[in-house]
């Protein structure tokens, strides 16, 4: 399987993608903002970094890339996109995922590992999850909170489209264990036809051992799976828990 990993002015984590892709014995090749094609790629990866320093907004000006014109199309044909902390915001800057990030409640730059709940099991970036498996995943960011309205949020649940919150050590859903005051603890979702996918966690950056997590696999193996065609493998334990159906800090409290 071939990945499309993009470069912006700023990327930094485009390498750590590739590294990522390689591990696992696959093909990851970059892709430079002003190229208009994605050159024959099977799925689409846009890294976390400060693309175009962040001005205006993160991603705001990312959007407007050449490239992202051929991410758009790819996206509407069906193809796997998977947009990672900056990756993330770019999407929802485009269009591509729905809501937005905005400044962590903290007003703190938050490095750190969390914990990760998987919501759902059955889409492309999930289905090799173990429903008893909380993943271990680092997060590097100072705009990472998640925010959208209520009928946007109303609309995420009910379409199944909160894939991960963050959640503690033994999968509580708590105000502490999120980093940066997302509402509903999200810390990724995918988009109604769920091939295009955001997180703000670094996967990435969870693939080797020494760096005290290989979980980020997890979701590579899933997109890799999808690609194939192969069945989702047993899981252990029983089923999901449900997502958090009370948000732990509500759009009016995020606004106050």
């Amino acid at each position: 399987m071939r990945f499309a990993i993009l470069q912006f002015p700023a990327s930094n984590c485009d390498q750590d993608c590739v590294h990522a892709i390689r591990v696992l014995g696959h093909t990851a090749d970059l892709l430079w903002h002003k190229e208009t094609s994605l050159g024959g790629a099977d799925a689409v990866i846009i890294p976390g970094g400060f693309s175009y320093g962040d001005y205006l907004r993160c991603g705001a000006i990312a959007r407007f890339s050449p490239v992202m014109q051929a991410v758009q199309r790819f996206a509407a044909d069906g193809g796997l996109v998977l947009g990672i902390c900056n990756g993330f915001q770019i999407l929802c800057e485009a269009g591509l995922l729905p809501g937005a990030l905005i400044r962590n409640r903290s007003l703190q730059f938050r490095c750190e590992q969390v914990f990760l709940k998987t919501v759902h099991f059955d889409t492309p970036f999930t289905r090799r999850i173990p429903r008893d498996k909380l993943l271990k995943i680092p997060v590097a960011h100072g705009e990472g909170c998640y925010f959208a309205d209520e009928p946007t949020l109303q609309a995420l649940q009910a379409n199944r489209q909160i894939l991960w919150q963050y959640c503690s050590a033994v999968g509580e859903l708590t105000e502490i264990a999120n980093p940066n005051g997302s509402l509903l603890n999200i810390a990724g979702i995918c988009n109604a036809q769920r091939n295009v996918a955001g997180l703000m966690p670094h996967p990435d950056r969870a693939c080797e051992a020494i760096l005290g997590s290989t979980d980020g696999r997890l979701i590579f193996e899933s997109m890799i799976a999808t690609f194939a065609g192969s069945a989702p493998p047993p899981t252990a334990g029983g089923h999901a828990q449900p997502a958090l159906t009370e948000p732990v800090m509500t759009p009016a409290q995020a606004g106050a």
